[in-house]
């Protein structure tokens, strides 16, 4: 036989299946580049697109009044309670006309809500020759206005506004009742409801009974004659409705300002330190309608509002002309990038695309009352190499699959047919061996041989035999480990009642311990398992008698081999719900672990504590504290130090006993010893 020749077999299939993989892996990865070229190519001319969208869409936005607000107030707005007054891109405010004055407000976008029906706008005029005035506009819902009566010195029975202002050193406070307006409305105009003057007095002039009206403060509001609620009725005072109010406050320290120079500064340069409060106060005492000290809930429009509006990574930069003075730059949030595709995104940007190191920049020019803007927004389009990595990240999954199956046809051939059979050739020869001993079931598994080939039907039979011939070896070793558990559970029960009976035979007493081994033996009789039988055993829960029952343990302790255990307690009689002989059984247990562990000659202190709903058995011994981890684990079954004939069966019977009276046990490191702790609840 020419064994050489039979070797040019596998080595040509295993030479044509290497060059198939070299050669589909070659035309793979060049079909995925030419893809992602062409989508590169694509996104940036899409790119292009929504980048001239964005600087139409910033440049619509900033020449608003809305966006030229945000021009002439680049700082941020205050989170505080407290209102800085907004350059306005009005001169002024006709506070006196409410179509007008809300036409304005609203176009500037200068009112910040407070809340779901409030809302204000504080300002000042563009222009310095309109006065030293502060304009205030809001809204608020309340019940029918109560109206002041004029040439009254007390104020607080009506609707009122309460405005304060603070800068330089000086405080304005104004109180403004509401007055109502006894002018017959004009013809045509849609409001119908109730308006009036809001008079201002100074606040100090009010507290003193002795207010003039400050002939410079101007104010008017005005109410709809209809409900908020759609269900309620118009004719019902108490009905909230919503409000509109104007004011012009006279700032004389602005006044004063103006004519001191020839050319006055305007807008005042400390206008972020002009601190203005104001509240609508309702008759009475009762809460404001309207507060500005609880914060706005959300804010006007302002510069950092136009992030919202750049793709990711663009910059926004805005350059004063006047004095050159830049504001901060604004740049489109930028996701993190995924370390794990780094390679990809890396592949993505050396592609060769038309015109993609251009950089993308566009300018504008926006004028405002206060003076012309400059306005550069530039691109970055390293987002379109971001944006392509879901089409990567599928065509990296494309190309992964392809390479996964020319392994897989290669895995086929070369391991799962030929070792295969080199496998079941060796592993059937150790099949005698290996059955003599069980403990070689383990090792001889065909698991991974088996199928529905030829290979795989031999391999399954064989498989199955052996998994036959191991499962009963295993239940049979299981049964013999069952049954020997069973007998040293019934020892291990049995035995302590029959020292305790051997010590005290003649004694009155043994007839308690032979109770308690009638017991025993009935719960473990005719079980798989002893924590099955102690599971499944049913206690005689009845009223226990604590004080003497525990008294009567530390005494007997000694007839079965526990010295010095001292009982303290209340000497009154306690009562609690219990199984006498099981709650016996689980302190006895308590008590040989003490045993087991104190120190030689120190004393197990039993202690009894009773409240009104519980009482609660502590057994303290001094000795070698519990593991922290195993605090719990030594109630489990089988849990032992494995010293002398102890198999960790006391602690969890003391346990299963414990809950079928309704009560607990834990463990608990102390000071120089352990204690467990067994609660009961009370008795009737």
């Amino acid at each position: 036989m020419d064994w050489r020749r039979l070797s040019l077999v596998p080595y040509r299939l295993r030479l044509l299946l290497r060059a198939a993989f070299v050669f589909l892996m070659a035309a793979t990865v060049g079909l995925a580049l030419s893809v992602l070229q062409q989508e590169k190519q694509l996104s940036y001319k899409n790119y292009e697109g929504s980048f001239q969208k964005t600087r139409v869409q910033v440049a619509a936005t900033l020449r608003h009044p809305t966006g030229q607000l945000a021009l002439l107030n680049p700082q941020p707005a205050s989170s505080g309670g407290a209102l800085h007054p907004l350059l306005l891109p009005f001169a002024a405010l006709d506070f006196d006309d409410l179509q007008k004055v809300q036409q304005a407000v609203a176009m500037s976008g200068c009112l910040a809500q407070y809340g779901n029906n409030g809302s204000l706008c504080v300002g000042i005029g563009n222009n310095p020759w309109a006065g030293g005035f502060i304009y205030v506009a809001g809204t608020f819902n309340g019940a029918r206005l109560v109206p002041h009566a004029r040439g009254d010195q007390i104020v607080d029975q009506a609707h009122r506004v309460r405005v304060k202002v603070t800068l330089r050193g000086q405080r304005y406070e104004w109180i403004a009742p509401f007055e109502e307006s006894t002018e017959p409305q004009t013809p045509g105009r849609r409001y119908s409801g109730m308006r009036g003057r809001l008079t201002g007095f100074n606040a100090a002039d009010v507290a003193r009974a002795k207010a003039p009206v400050v002939k410079d403060f101007r104010g008017w509001i005005w109410q709809s004659p209809r409900c908020n609620q759609a269900d309620a009725n118009d004719d019902d005072d108490a009905c909230a409705r919503s409000a509109f109010f104007s004011l012009r406050l006279p700032i004389g320290v602005l006044q004063d300002a103006l004519f001191e120079k020839r050319r006055p500064e305007w807008p005042p340069a400390d206008l972020d330190r002009i601190n203005v409060s104001l509240a609508v106060l309702a008759p009475g005492d009762g809460a404001p309608l309207l507060d500005s000290s609880t914060g706005p809930a959300a804010q006007p429009f302002a510069l950092a509002d136009l992030k919202t509006m750049l793709l990711p990574g663009e910059r926004l930069q805005i350059k004063r002309l006047g004095d050159g003075v830049m504001l901060p730059p604004l740049i489109g949030p930028v996701e993190s990038e995924d370390q794990s595709w780094h390679f990809v995104t890396t592949l993505i940007r050396h592609l060769p695309v038309d015109a993609y190191d251009v950089p993308l920049e566009a300018k504008e020019v926006i004028a405002t009352p206060a003076g012309s803007y400059e306005v550069v927004l530039k691109g970055d389009v390293r987002s379109v190499s971001k944006s392509l990595g879901v089409v990567a990240s599928r065509l990296v999954w494309f190309v992964g699959a392809m390479l996964a199956a020319l392994m897989l046809a290669w895995l086929v051939i070369e391991v799962g047919i030929i070792r295969r059979i080199k496998v079941l050739i060796k592993r059937a020869d150790d099949v005698g061996e290996k059955v003599k001993s069980a403990r070689g079931f383990s090792e001889t598994d065909l698991a991974d041989l088996r199928g529905a080939d030829e290979l795989g039907v031999l391999a399954t039979g064989l498989h199955d035999l052996l998994r036959r011939v191991r499962e009963d070896v295993e239940r049979e070793n299981i049964r013999a480990e069952q049954e020997r558990d069973m007998w040293h559970a019934v020892g291990h029960e049995i035995m302590s009642p029959l020292q305790s009976l051997m010590v005290l035979h003649g004694n009155d007493q043994s007839q308690r311990y032979i109770s308690r081994m009638q017991q025993a033996v009935r719960v473990l009789y005719g079980h798989a398992s002893p924590s099955e039988a102690f599971q499944s055993s049913e206690l005689q829960v009845t009223e226990v008698e604590l004080t003497g029952f525990l008294q009567n343990v530390a005494d007997n302790a000694p007839c079965i081999g526990i010295e010095h255990v001292m009982y303290e307690g209340p000497a009154t009689p306690l009562t609690a719900r219990a199984d006498e002989y099981s709650l016996e059984d689980v302190v006895t247990h308590v008590l040989r672990n003490a045993e087991r562990y104190r120190l030689p000659g120190s004393p197990i202190t039993i202690t009894l504590h009773g409240s009104e709903t519980g009482a609660t058995i502590s057994i303290h011994n001094q000795g070698p504290q519990i593991a922290p981890d195993m605090l719990n684990k030594i109630f489990e079954y089988g849990v032992s130090d494995g010293a002398g004939e102890n198999r960790g069966q006391g602690l969890f019977v003391a346990k299963t006993y414990m809950a079928k009276m309704g009560g607990t046990i834990v463990a608990q490191n102390h000071a120089h010893g352990v204690r467990f702790v067994l609660s009961l609840q009370r008795g009737g």
